[in-house]
């Protein structure tokens, strides 16, 4: 029988640098907190970042707290929609699983949670352009 041993980046909790990051959403959809308020729950698969802190989680309350908070939270989901390429209209349902699968950039910086330091996500931008993209002149 083999052995198997640990490697640096299991016995490390260095975070990635706070910075932007290319990510996919693997993940999006309807969810409730622990207090059994609706919320927006999207996972991002992170590029470019050390093993076991490829994901990333951000939460939207739809409700449950002050009206400043939703609506805060509302114009950040907003914000989410518009870098992923999807245009939200008046009266459009909150429907985020359309989100999965798109590509973009977050804007991640270190925040201390619990006693703990964690990534937050504090932006959102459309996916850097690749040559492919960009018009010869």
């Amino acid at each position: 029988m083999s052995v198997t041993h640990f490697e640096h980046h299991d016995l490390s909790d260095d975070l990635p640098e706070p910075g932007l990051y290319a990510c996919s959403i693997i993940s999006a959809k309807l969810s409730k907190s622990a207090g059994g308020n609706r919320m927006v729950q999207v996972v991002y698969q992170l590029s470019g970042v050390p093993p076991g802190h490829e994901r990333v989680v951000e939460y939207f309350a739809l409700e449950g707290t002050s009206a400043r908070g939703v609506a805060w939270a509302r114009r950040r989901l907003v914000q989410l929609y518009r870098a992923c390429g999807v245009e939200p209209g008046q009266g459009d349902p909150i429907s985020p699983a359309t989100l999965t699968g798109a590509l973009l950039q977050v804007l991640l910086e270190h925040e201390a949670w619990k006693g703990a330091t964690r990534l937050r996500v504090v932006d959102h931008r459309p996916p850097a352009a690749t040559s492919d993209d960009q018009v010869p002149f």
